[in-house]
């Protein structure tokens, strides 16, 4: 499917080199703010308190924010759990904190802004349980990465491997930098929207690929600029289409999906803009300059012995 068709390529590779270099430079700020920064962690990984609460109308989460704002607590979490009267707030911890009346303390404090809450249940949330949580996670990117390495391997020549796992981790770097340079909140909703960019970027780098293939099979006197130019311009409105179409419903949860869903579906903004730019102008130059070529694709003819160039043997 196809809303519009460009009939004259786009020299992409022509200014391969100035969009790497803008490439590694962002690249680089990313790994400098991760390593001076770091990331700004949830509850779930640093360990705190979990407050359910119950409401018998619906739960008004801005009131909620407020009150416990005014109360002193800061860097929590609020949202809705199972049902809009149900919440569950994650307070971080505190040195001078009485884990004993911690419910106590926030039902006194939500009498003003948001009153009428029920205290269900109060849990605590150790360090130990957040370290495990942070290793899982980490685990679980490392799985990930390596599925996709594995896949890739098997799918394509070594070059074209190469250049998609590189563009892969270039835009999951990304996405933690800006997270460590403005220090928004790293929960475990945010790590699953990294997991699914590293599928959704593959995909596209894949799609390319393939096309890059297609066209070294099927056409003649192309060099390799000329073939991928082609394989990126006969893929765009397929990738406006995918990644439009994807856009627009996570654009959606980022301004109507309230708190609870914004870091998750910031995330997916980042990654999916920076899929489509490593997959266009980061890997596929990248294969370029690995020395991709026709030959490597079409298998010479075999001469039969004894045979003439007509084929007639003689």
């Amino acid at each position: 499917m196809e809303f519009f068709r460009i009939r004259k390529d786009i020299p992409f590779m022509r200014h391969a080199l100035v969009f790497n270099v803008i490439s590694l430079l962002t690249f680089l700020l990313a790994v400098t703010f991760l390593l001076t920064r770091g990331l700004h962690l949830s509850v779930e990984f640093t360990g705190g308190t979990l407050v359910e609460l119950h409401y018998a109308q619906t739960a008004d989460l801005e009131k909620v924010r407020d009150g416990l704002g005014k109360a002193g607590y800061t860097d929590l979490s609020v949202q809705h759990f199972g049902s809009s009267q149900d919440v569950l707030v994650r307070l971080p911890l505190k040195a001078d904190q009485n884990t004993a009346r911690i419910g106590e303390t926030v039902i006194e404090a939500l009498a003003v802004e948001a009153p009428g809450a029920t205290l269900r249940r109060v849990e605590f949330v150790g360090p130990q349980v957040g370290k495990e949580l942070a290793e899982n996670g980490a685990l679980a990117l490392l799985v990930v990465i390596i599925g996709i390495v594995l896949y890739l391997s098997f799918r394509f020549e070594w070059r074209f491997s190469i250049s998609a796992i590189i563009a892969n981790l270039h835009d999951v770097i990304i996405i933690l930098g800006f997270f460590a340079f403005f220090q928004w909140e790293f929960s475990l909703s945010v790590l699953a929207a990294v997991l699914a960019v590293l599928g959704y970027s593959v995909n596209e780098s894949v799609v390319v690929f393939d096309r890059v293939r297609e066209t070294f099979k099927k056409t003649r006197g192309l060099t390799t600029p000329q073939v991928l130019d082609h394989a990126i311009t006969s893929t765009i409105s397929r990738t406006m289409i995918t990644h439009g179409s994807t856009q627009i419903m996570v654009l959606s949860m980022l301004i109507f999906g309230g708190e609870t869903l914004y870091y998750f579906s910031l995330a997916l903004t980042i990654g999916i803009c920076f899929g489509i730019y490593s997959s266009v102008l980061v890997a596929s130059p990248l294969v370029m300059w690995l020395g991709v070529s026709r030959e490597q694709f079409v298998k010479p003819k075999k001469r039969i012995e004894g045979a003439n160039e007509d084929g007639a043997v003689v």
